[in-house]
């Protein structure tokens, strides 16, 4: 997993690669926190997201749930795959998604 953040003004950017699953959801808990603080707007880019786990849901759904008492949460360029996964499970309903 590669993960790369962006900060403007108070809108952090975290676009996230290839896969987050057991192994690797550690690792972007931990990016979010470092970056999240004074953020009003997150957007999340998963446009080269192939894959998302439970563990990774747990961690969108905890981000998000911090963001609504302070700004706003996005997930943008999700492709069908990942797209399928927040259907099945009923993110598609709590987050704001943008598809590619």
């Amino acid at each position: 997993m590669k993960i790369n953040t962006f900060k403007e003004n108070d809108k952090l950017i975290i676009s996230v690669e290839e896969r987050i699953d057991s192994v690797t959801a550690p690792d972007f808990e931990k990016a979010i926190k470092n970056e999240i603080e004074g953020a009003a707007q997150l957007v999340f880019d998963f446009k080269k997201l192939d894959y998302i786990s439970s563990a990774g849901l747990r961690i969108l759904l905890g981000t998000q749930k911090y963001m609504a008492k302070r700004g706003k949460m996005k997930i943008i360029n999700v492709n069908e795959t990942v797209n399928e996964i927040f259907e099945v499970t009923g993110f598609s309903y709590i987050l704001d998604i943008e598809l590619i």
